[in-house]
């Protein structure tokens, strides 16, 4: 953790940062000034990594030499192609390799896993989620209420902080958890909240939704590649994420799964079935009868995708090669420190400006989100012509999102000098 006593230059902390080269595997767009730009919107879209046209051109090339023989011959053949990003992507969240499977895309998985973990029943039917989740949760439990012919608005459980407070308690969850009980048939929360930043404490959020009967899954769009998971020990039931944010695996990129291994021998449990996730053993034999794959594997639906596999596999390698999510994570912590530092430093009251991202490092990831009550557009605007690329939330919040594989502490500095020339 950064010590602020200390005042660390940004240049003392880059010389030290074991994770500095790996910043050249990265493009950056080019700021107006034509200098790369300091990128910290990887919360949306992470960078191109560098890696990733010599991946995606060798299954050209495969498939340019090949043809559908592709799928059988070659350096990676396409009919196993998933299975070489099992075990990163369970080092990746903390699962075993027979709970994760990469495969569609977030919102297709999230209501593939709905289709098996929200079973509602006469008196077991509510489903517990934050309260201003980002739209494709909110709209995707809508839908799986009106399938069951039940009414949202007595399905859905929305989680609110305290008056005046931005975040939730960990303590208010557990509480309404408890409040539903019999009643809960699926907690869903997103395991970092796109909008304020906060991460929840997933262990204990599963451990109080299981305690009254009910599935716990979450959304980790805004989680994966950026906090430290261990989602097989924590008990979580089924989880999903995408791979294009601190993943880097290109827009609109393939998504992954996690299914606990208590699921993987239920060939009973409901779901939508298809080819692919049917027993390799007798899949070409293609008889009737839908017979699931152990494990998460058992949930695909048609033919791995390759090309969107090719460019996660691309970037998994750097996350591996650079020692996984307990080093990145370090990192980060270090990041985003810096950068609260350097933004408080700016001594603005919080009627101008706050930070509604907790301070706790283990309640929030890399970003920070700010509230701006005045001039909130100008200053979003002020950044981008200092080649500051963040995001902007409506009504008036700034996200800002330092990514410990490709950000550097100068880019930090970069960011708490704009702030200081546009508040002087």
């Amino acid at each position: 953790m950064i010590d602020v006593s200390a005042s660390p230059t940004a240049a003392e902390l880059d010389a030290a940062d074991p994770l500095a080269a790996f910043r050249q595997e990265f493009h950056f767009p080019p700021g107006p000034d034509g200098r790369p730009s300091v990128y910290l919107c990887g919360n949306s879209l992470g960078l191109l990594p560098k890696a990733a046209r010599a991946a995606v051109e060798q299954e050209f090339v495969a498939w340019e030499q090949r043809g559908v023989e592709g799928h059988f011959h070659g350096e990676s053949p396409w009919m196993h192609y998933h299975e070489t990003l099992t075990d990163a992507t369970a080092r990746l969240v903390g699962a075993r390799p027979l709970e994760v499977v990469v495969m569609n895309s977030l919102t297709v998985n999230l209501h593939l896993l709905l289709v098996s973990f929200y079973r509602p029943t006469a008196t077991r039917y509510r489903i517990l989620m934050e309260g201003g989740a980002f739209p494709s949760d909110q709209y995707a439990i809508e839908s799986q209420a009106h399938l069951h012919g039940l009414d949202p608005a007595d399905v859905i459980v929305e989680l609110m902080p305290r008056s005046g407070e931005h975040t939730l308690r960990t303590a208010d969850i557990e509480a309404k958890i408890q409040e539903l009980g019999d009643s809960l048939a699926t907690v869903l929360i997103g395991g970092v909240n796109y909008y304020t930043g906060q991460a929840y404490d997933m262990a204990a959020i599963t451990r109080a939704g299981h305690a009254v009967g009910a599935y716990v899954g979450f959304d980790l769009a805004h989680a994966a590649g950026n906090l430290e998971l261990q989602l097989h020990d924590w008990d979580v039931d089924f989880a999903c994420w995408c791979t294009y944010k601190y993943l880097n695996s290109g827009p609109g990129g393939t998504s992954g799964v996690f299914i606990h291994e208590r699921f993987a021998q239920r060939p009973d449990l409901l779901r939508l079935a298809g080819w692919w996730g049917h027993d390799p053993a007798v899949r070409f034999q293609m008889k009737k009868g839908f017979r699931p794959m152990p494990g998460a594997a058992g949930w695909q639906l048609s033919c791995s995708q390759v090309f969107p596999l090719a460019l996660h596999r691309a970037s998994l390698a750097i996350v591996e090669r650079a020692g996984g999510m307990p080093v990145l994570r370090r990192k980060s912590e270090q990041l985003t420190a810096y950068l609260e530092h350097l933004i408080r430093a700016v001594g603005l009251p919080s009627s101008q400006l706050e930070i509604i991202t907790p301070s706790d490092p283990a309640q929030r990831g890399a970003q920070l989100s700010l509230l701006v009550h005045q001039r909130g557009r100008e200053l979003f605007d002020f950044l981008a012509q200092e080649g500051i690329i963040g995001d902007w939330r409506e009504p008036n919040v700034i996200r800002l999102a330092p990514v410990p594989l490709y950000n550097s502490f100068e880019d930090v500095r970069r960011v708490g000098d704009a702030l200081t020339r546009f508040f002087k």
